[in-house]
């Protein structure tokens, strides 16, 4: 079989995006621009994304990644064939979305991932007996193709977040999103990865049914000035944890006239739903439920050098709560025309051991507040109707 490569640096661009919890001015390459507010009629391409919250879907529990530095220079091409890369750990191979209560998937798929002060840097290995790809531009909807997506969100408010998409064509979809789709978020299409570095290689052919295929591979080097606001460029410290999954779309396909085409489901004459495999069972099919991606734990040693346990910071469990009691005030409002007053009018939700004493709720017909204070520090963390999550320097309960 041939073996197929292909390298891209995206150039220098500059987005700019208004949302209603930005209402300032960025400073890029060193001028003051007004964000201007951009509308997209998106909605025919949207993934079904604004369906009803189902509160009875407990969260899994999120798997988590340990980032090692590196010092080594890396050539993105799709091979990872640097020692960093035959050092750093793969992370667990992709299960369905919904869990384990779905079939595991039928081909393997998994990733590494380094930094250093520039880069976060990302290796994905995805098996397939058929290589193949139809969408050749960039910021077409390459979902409709098999692909590999990336999720992250720095600061894990489930606000301001990013994605990357790339099939085995190598064509780019970059896009950021102020809020999730269910919180009436539109995706910017137009931002793009400021400098992105990618590299893939097919171990096969693509688009020839002929033979059998082994995989596919993808590299990327993320500049972190990309994922970061205003002036200064957010680089993670030793012990950040930042918010990020990863996604598989495949299609079942078959063979004709030599060529591979969507199976099309005779009851609905369209093509069969995709799969979706990713790395941190969202336990809904819904990628943009960022409360529910895996972590990264960034740490400056070196890769290799030591092997680090990750902990879950306890204010990490105090916002699981906080998003448990969203759910269940977003169903509530749809079934009672208001917001509960008090937790005792919420229904019970065994996902989590919730300490009412430990709980502030403000609410009125349209609009609420839930606030708790995390024990260790001292951070008082509340969360909104909007699904709106942050912190809070002080609170007093009335």
């Amino acid at each position: 079989m041939k073996c197929g490569k292909s390298i891209k640096v995206f150039p220098v661009s500059t987005a700019f995006f208004f949302t209603s919890e930005l209402k300032h001015m960025i400073n890029v390459h060193g001028r003051l621009v007004v964000l201007l507010l951009l509308n997209f009629l998106f909605n025919s391409c949207i993934k079904a994304q604004k369906k009803p919250i189902n509160s009875n879907v407990p969260f899994e529990i999120p798997l988590n990644y340990i980032v090692y530095q590196t010092t080594e220079s890396m050539t993105i091409d799709g091979n990872a064939s640097e020692p960093a890369w035959q050092k750093a750990a793969w992370s667990e191979d992709f299960g369905d979305i919904e869990g384990s209560v779905k079939p595991k998937p039928t081909y393997r798929t998994r990733f590494k991932a380094l930094w250093n002060e520039h880069y976060l840097y990302l290796f994905a290995e995805l098996e397939e007996p058929h290589i193949w790809a139809k969408l050749t531009e960039h910021d077409q909807i390459v979902y409709h193709d098999n692909d590999f997506e990336i999720f992250i969100d720095p600061d894990g408010d489930s606000q301001l977040y990013f994605e990357i998409e790339v099939n085995a064509y190598h064509t780019i979809f970059d896009l950021f999103l102020d809020k999730p789709y269910r919180n009436g978020g539109k995706p910017l299409i137009t931002w793009n990865a400021e400098e992105l570095k990618t590299g893939l290689d097919i171990d096969g052919t693509i688009n020839d049914p002929s033979d059998i295929d082994k995989k596919w591979s993808i590299e990327m080097a993320i500049p972190f000035k990309s994922l970061s606001f205003g002036n200064s460029i957010q680089i993670p410290a030793d012990g950040d944890t930042w918010r990020a999954n990863f996604s598989r779309v495949e299609w079942d396909m078959e063979i004709i006239n030599n060529e591979y085409i969507k199976k099309i489901d005779p009851k609905t004459k369209k093509p069969f739903s995709e799969h979706n495999w990713v790395w941190s069972p969202q336990g809904i099919i819904n990628m943009h439920f960022p409360e529910r991606w895996g972590y990264f734990l960034f740490s400056t040693s070196d890769v290799g050098s030591e092997s680090i346990e990750f902990q879950l910071p306890e204010c990490e469990s105090i916002k699981r709560t906080l998003w448990s009691i969203y759910y269940v005030q977003s169903n509530f409002y749809k079934n009672e025309g208001r917001y509960a007053k008090n937790l005792n009018e919420l229904p019970s939700d065994n996902s989590f051991s919730i300490d009412q004493n430990a709980i502030s709720m403000e609410s009125t017909t349209h609009q609420y507040l839930a606030i708790i204070q995390c024990k260790e520090s001292k951070e008082f963390w509340c969360i909104d109707q909007n699904g709106l999550l942050k912190k809070i320097t002080a609170y007093k309960n009335q």
